[in-house]
């Protein structure tokens, strides 16, 4: 999405110098909005990127199988990571630098991040198959296939972060919403599929499947991010004409964007909550497990 991230100039043409907090001298009596997308920003830079970072050392450290499903969330961490730490560049240049080579390459970040639903749209899949055609799965356990998977999406993302990066931001929008929309839909799908596929399987049992019920957890989390994180924009924005200039620019659009980039915190924080204490510390173990240790 646009995620303000066309090139601005600090000084406009009537010499009026743009805070921080302003992109439009309209959206100066109304700063509450870019109050808290960069609010949100800063937390990306200091709680996202370090739990992106610990997602990707847990993925790539560990040593019992894990999901399928990792390979994706992988690189969504690594999507998210770059995203975060351009928190500190992108504040920086907008309060010193002003420089258009580095508005070139944050419009870049912007453009990755745009297409991080891809990956949340293959983990979808990755689960729906498992799920629901549980003998198509077993013969594509391979993770080389997720593997060639990830580098098609990165041949999809790369050419649509540089042509918004070069073109700007007005040159992908149609492609961009016509992407959100897709992987939206499609995620959606897999997961009313899925979680109707589970429920049935458990329907008059006590408990369920260890397998399922991680699978279940999985897609709920997915789901829930999805409807958090990215149904906003696309709730909203198609109703944009009906908008004044001022509480759509000042208000709706910095705030609906500055939901879908939380992504970046909110992503990383929920594959944690998942994963087994001991693994965020030592002292986290329990007494029994540190006997066996010894």
């Amino acid at each position: 999405m646009d995620n303000v991230s066309a090139l601005i100039l600090n000084t406009s043409i009537s010499g009026w110098r743009r805070p921080l907090w302003y992109m439009y001298e309209e959206c100066a009596v109304a700063p509450y909005g870019f109050i808290f997308y960069f609010s949100v920003k800063v937390i990306n830079l200091i709680v996202g990127f370090p739990s992106n970072v610990l997602v990707m050392r847990h993925i790539l450290t560990k040593k019992s199988e894990g999901s399928t499903s990792d390979i994706f969330f992988l690189n969504l961490s690594i999507i998210d990571a770059f995203f975060s730490l351009m928190t500190a560049l992108d504040l920086f240049n907008r309060l010193y630098l002003d420089d258009e080579d580095v508005w070139y390459f944050l419009r870049f970040s912007y453009g990755v991040k745009d297409m991080a639903p891809l990956f949340l749209t293959c983990i979808c899949l990755d689960r729906y198959i498992a799920v629901v055609h549980p003998i198509v799965f077993t013969g594509i356990r391979d993770n080389r296939i997720r593997m060639g998977v990830s580098v098609v999406v990165w041949g999809l993302i790369l050419p649509f972060a540089l042509t918004k990066s070069i073109l700007g931001t007005r040159s992908v929008n149609e492609v961009l919403g016509g992407v959100i929309l897709f992987a939206l839909f499609l995620m959606i799908f897999c997961n009313l599929s899925i979680i109707w596929v589970l429920r049935k399987s458990v329907a008059g049992k006590e408990v369920m499947n260890p397998g399922k019920k991680k699978a279940f957890k999985t897609v709920i989390t997915v789901l829930t991010l999805i409807v958090v994180n990215y149904l906003p924009p696309v709730a909203l924005m198609p109703f944009s004409y009906a908008y004044t200039f001022r509480d759509l620019h000042c208000k709706i659009s910095v705030s609906v964007y500055s939901i879908m980039n939380l992504s970046c915190t909110i992503e990383p924080l929920l594959y944690i909550s998942k994963m087994e204490r001991s693994v965020l510390c030592r002292c986290l173990e329990s007494p029994s497990k540190k006997l066996d240790d010894k």
